[in-house]
């Protein structure tokens, strides 16, 4: 269980030290171009993906803390009952890596940092960071692993 616990510890490192890396590059400054497709920028997102319940009065935060928190207690204990499943664990990894990361955003700042804006003929994705690029990847790799049907699932289900 270490590895897994490492990997996410990874993310969560890796998440902090470039959320605060673009704070200290950009704030109060306007969107830095990289790529005629790729921008960096800050936002503070008060709410969850795509910005869900940003408006909201606050209330929000423990809200999606708490979901974060629970869902982390979550996953550990799935670390520890299959942690001979390595494409499972490692999906698993990347998701508490993520909400941790995110986690820490919302306790300490009150809302999470977002820097990287991908656009497209006017259109913009909504901006995002690593945890959350953690989080979809695990979750592509859950869906991938729960569809591929090894005989290691039916074996340890």
């Amino acid at each position: 269980m270490l590895r897994w616990l490492l990997i996410a510890a990874a993310v969560v490192i890796l998440d902090q030290a470039t959320k605060y890396a673009a704070v200290a590059m950009l704030a109060d400054r306007p969107p830095l171009e990289v790529t005629p497709f790729f921008n960096l920028l800050l936002v503070y997102n008060r709410g969850a993906a795509f910005s869900f319940l940003a408006g909201a009065g606050g209330w929000q935060r423990e809200l999606f803390t708490g979901i974060a928190i629970v869902a982390s207690v979550w996953i550990v204990y799935l670390l520890r009952r299959y942690p001979q499943q390595s494409l499972f664990c490692l999906a698993l990894s990347l998701v508490l890596g993520g909400a941790i990361g995110n986690v820490i955003d919302r306790l300490s700042i009150g809302a999470v940092v977002d820097f990287l804006d991908f656009h497209a003929f006017g259109w913009h994705w909504p901006a995002f960071n690593v945890a959350d690029s953690a989080i979809t990847c695990g979750a592509a790799l859950l869906i991938w692993d729960g569809l591929r049907g090894s005989p290691q699932h039916e074996k340890n289900t």
